[in-house]
């Protein structure tokens, strides 16, 4: 095989050979930090130790631990990947240039989604090549998940999967150079639980100089747990696998007994006296916090960092539609949704169907879980955001609001503008052959033609130059773009009267 100069990068480990096609250069299964094995899952982040010769970064490597996750009768395998493949140094990035040595290229850093307990880089959407056909160097990345990644542990510090993304930028920073990036225009996005994780890292006090941008895609700036309802995971994890609730006795416990307890820490009643469950008991990790990531954005950090934010439509239907509970939902489904949502859920329940009149059981049901799980936290990190930025007199840093509405026909038309139907169009990936079909999740019809091609040239814009193409967000008018196959720039999207309350 033929190998081009610039197949080889130089990285501060050893060098890295990658693969040419197209004009574009990937390198697969970089080592970011040192394999997290024994007691070090329960650890910070260490760099790895160095190599001789050159490392093939040809082929892709092995992913976090991780229990099969599905979602009902939806394929979402293209999504969370193909779950676990064993080895020890999956702390890795994958990365795609267009131009190692001299470039100075737009960096775009993707953190995946999963609920906390899924997901790598091995998924098919996340492919960066349409990125770096367009002048960006796109880096996605694997962290810890689950027990090693989140539970809070007396012994081990918090957020060790958020820890591991921090690393990551780190390593972008002492090497992406070497790929042709440009220090000075890095983007950290993510979706999902890596949104909210974006979220973390943003309102962290020392990740300031890792990045300029942000895009937060279905995440919430409301979605970390307190150390109070994480405690109770904590115990349940503990006694599941009959040990004490200390990462020392957690340090033994090989990786497959992990997760194989994971079905037994689902459904834990994480509300208490003072905080409802921000993941309404979808899940029982997240990123545990004293203050909310929006509360320290609004207190003045990542006021210089650009920010995105956006949700979909109908966030809520892929935790119904799948399992056949959008059109069966009662009522009593509604009530108990509200519940599990706000303190008031009469007072919800009366204001979501004031809102939406002719709207179905089921779709007030997944409205207000889409909210609960992502609307309410991504508006008041937006709001947070841009308040900071006018008072503390800068300019420099804006934000930008989306809302993405194009309905996915799958499941027979149920499944809509869900959860996770916008990264298609966003990686612009959406010819790829399991995403579609009736139970795929971009449906059995056709996208409009420049959907992708419109949406992922808006995400290379705001990477390139901060600005996505359409007016900043502010409190005042709160302009949102509604990505559709039309575009159309609305001012406050949900009408006031329902986000004053909430």
């Amino acid at each position: 095989m033929n190998h081009h100069a610039d197949d080889i990068v130089v990285t501060t480990q050893g060098a890295v050979r990658g693969l040419r096609r197209d004009g574009t250069t990937v390198f697969l299964n970089i080592p970011y930090a040192a394999p997290p094995v024994g007691a070090a899952r329960f650890a910070a982040p260490r760099p790895h130790a160095p190599w001789d010769g050159v490392r093939d970064a040809t082929a892709p490597g092995p992913t976090a631990p991780q229990a099969e996750r599905r979602l009902g009768s939806v394929a979402m395998t293209p999504y969370f990947g193909p779950g676990w493949i064993p080895g020890e140094d999956f702390l890795t990035v994958n990365v795609w240039t267009p131009g190692t040595g001299g470039a100075r290229l737009p960096v775009m850093v993707f953190v995946h989604g999963g609920g906390f307990v899924a997901g790598s880089t091995r998924s098919e959407i996340y492919d960066g090549a349409a990125f770096a056909r367009d002048g960006v160097v796109l880096v996605t990345l694997n962290y810890r998940l689950g027990i090693p990644g989140f539970l809070h542990l007396p012994g081990a510090p918090d957020n060790r999967g958020l820890l591991d993304v921090i690393a990551a930028l780190r390593w972008v920073r002492a090497n992406i150079i070497a790929f042709g990036g440009d220090l000075a225009r890095v983007t950290l996005f993510g979706q999902s639980a890596g949104a909210t994780i974006v979220g973390g890292v943003l309102a962290a006090p020392e990740t300031e100089q890792l990045f300029q941008r942000a895009i937060v895609q279905s995440g919430s700036g409301l979605g970390a747990f307190t150390p109070e309802q994480a405690a109770h995971v904590t115990r349940a994890a503990a006694r599941a696998l009959g040990v004490q609730p200390h990462a020392d006795a957690f340090a033994g416990i090989p990786d497959q007994r992990l997760v194989e307890v994971m079905s037994e820490l689902s459904g834990i009643d994480l509300r208490t006296e003072t905080n409802t469950d921000p993941l309404i008991g979808l899940s029982s990790f997240s990123i545990v916090l004293d203050t909310q990531p929006a509360e320290a954005v609004a207190a003045g950090r990542g006021a210089g960092v650009d920010l995105l934010v956006g949700t979909n439509t109908e966030e809520g239907n892929l935790y119904l539609a799948p399992f056949g509970n959008l059109s069966t939902s009662t009522a009593s489904d509604v009530d108990a949704a509200a519940a599990r949502s706000h303190p008031d859920p009469a007072r919800l329940v009366e204001i979501y169907r004031k809102a939406r009149p002719q709207a179905s059981f089921g779709e007030l049901r997944s409205a207000i879980m889409g909210d609960a799980l992502f609307g309410v936290g991504s508006r008041r990190l937006a709001d947070a955001h841009a308040e900071h930025t006018v008072h503390a007199g800068r300019t420099t840093a804006a934000t930008y609001r989306y809302s993405f509405a194009w309905r996915s026909n799958a499941l027979g038309g149920e499944l809509g503008a869900t959860h996770a139907v916008e990264l298609p169009f966003v990686f612009d990936v959406t010819g790829l052959q399991r995403l579609r079909g009736p139970e795929a999740l971009l449906g059995p019809d056709e996208p409009p033609a420049d959907l992708a091609a419109r949406m992922h040239a808006a995400w290379v814009s705001f990477a390139t130059t901060g600005e996505p193409g359409w007016d900043r967000y502010d409190t005042g008018r709160r302009a949102t773009m509604r990505i559709d196959g039309e575009w159309s720039l609305v001012d406050d999207p949900h009408g006031e009267e329902l986000w004053t309350w909430l």
